[in-house]
């Protein structure tokens, strides 16, 4: 019973975290306590920078400390890193506000993901339950998304506290959460365990593959449904409040990642993915092509649902990969690897909308369908795997 309350303590944790109040508005609310937009790039690319190197280093602690206490350090930390963005001015108060997201996104990286995996008894019922954990995330941001429109509107720092409020409140209930993983005894050992993880994960090449392929579609659709997207809405004619409405209905179409084990049972691993993979391609060729207002909506929506689909399938693959005890420090292992391949992927996605936008969505296109191979010459390696097993 008691890692069963994990799970709903966690589906609570997920959906207090995803009401964060100024997301319609967070570049807005950064422009207005004056930071640029160069600025906001500049710290993006360090904050990445940080999440790389801690990556590693916090897999290997939460192996040793528990899944338990790394969660509620990290959510502690997420709460303070939420004070620091609602009193932040200027580029320094916004910098330390994204080191220490990234310092919390290293850690949590891995150990949310398996705590609910052991919580839940693991093949068979954690797909399902990753993708209604990943969807009370969007439908706190669908909430929150709503009472900014209708309640807070122009008063960015109501936005910034209430969002304080919510991340506290998440923190507090980490402290319910109880232990699910073994502790072993062979402590003397961590650290040569760890390399030899490293090592085997570098040379597996079917592996990396697939991870490749999580990467580019993963963020292809981030930086397209975050970033270009209202770049695209301006070119379009939109105004800023139908942006603002525009931003709430693609939240609610991200909600239907909750179908993605259904979907997986139905159509089989290697089905689904292809689709999502040439879903979102073909949503990148039509934001490239099309300047009209209701193509463009439907096109960041299709990139939203394909990622929110993808997102429990990859976790549940990634998971069932795990070939040794130290399940935090192998998922964060991928993690490093993903996010090397996103950090190249987002440089070169935003060289590329500077000069021309549509630059940037064609290339977009070509990233999904590079995933696409990828998925495809991994899939066919582990076929078995991947149909009999993941679509359980």
């Amino acid at each position: 019973m008691k890692p069963n309350r994990n799970v709903w303590l966690m589906y609570v944790i997920a959906l207090l975290q995803g009401m964060i109040f100024y997301g319609p508005i967070a570049t807005l609310y950064r422009q207005a306590a004056g930071v640029s937009i160069f600025q906001i790039a500049v710290i993006e690319s360090i904050s990445l920078v940080f999440c790389l190197l801690l990556e590693l280093p916090w897999g290997v602690v939460a192996d040793k400390i528990g899944y338990k206490n790394t969660l509620i350090i990290c959510y502690l930390l997420y709460f303070l890193s939420k004070i620091v963005f609602w009193r932040a001015t200027g580029f320094g108060g916004f910098l330390l506000e994204r080191v220490m997201l990234s310092v919390i996104i290293a850690g949590l990286s891995g150990v949310d993901v398996s705590l609910l995996y052991l919580s839940c008894g693991g093949e068979g019922t954690s797909q399902r339950v990753f993708g209604i954990y990943n969807n009370l995330f969007t439908a706190g941001l669908l909430i929150a998304s709503a009472v900014y429109s209708v309640f807070i509107k122009s008063d960015y720092r109501l936005a910034g506290l209430l969002t304080v409020i919510s991340y506290g409140l998440a923190a507090a209930l980490a402290f319910g959460l109880v232990e699910v993983r073994k502790q072993k005894t062979e402590e003397a050992s961590k650290a040569r365990a760890f390399f030899e993880l490293l090592k085997q994960t570098a040379k597996n090449g079917r592996q990396l593959m697939f991870l490749a392929s999580v990467a580019l579609l993963s963020e292809t659709c981030q930086i397209v449904t975050v970033f270009f997207n209202q770049l695209q809405y301006v070119k379009c004619g939109l105004g800023n409040a139908a942006i603002g409405y525009i931003y709430i209905a693609v939240t609610v179409v991200g909600l239907l990642g909750v179908f993605s084990s259904a979907l997986t049972r139905a159509l089989g691993a290697k089905r689904l993915a292809c689709l999502l993979f040439l879903a979102a391609a073909c949503a990148c060729v039509t934001l490239a092509l099309t300047g009209n207002a209701l193509l463009s909506v439907l096109s960041v929506a299709t990139l939203r649902l394909s990622s929110s689909l993808f997102q429990p399938l990859q976790t549940e693959i990634q998971n069932r990969l795990v070939v040794s005890g130290n399940r935090a420090t192998e998922l964060s292992i991928n993690a490093v690897l993903i996010d090397s391949v996103c950090a190249g992927t987002n440089v070169a996605l935003g060289k590329l909308a500077d000069l021309n936008l549509t630059y940037a969505m064609f290339a977009g296109a070509f990233l999904c369908v590079s995933a696409l191979l990828l998925f495809f010459i991994w899939e066919q390696k582990n076929g078995a795997f991947s149909e009999k097993r993941a679509s359980e």
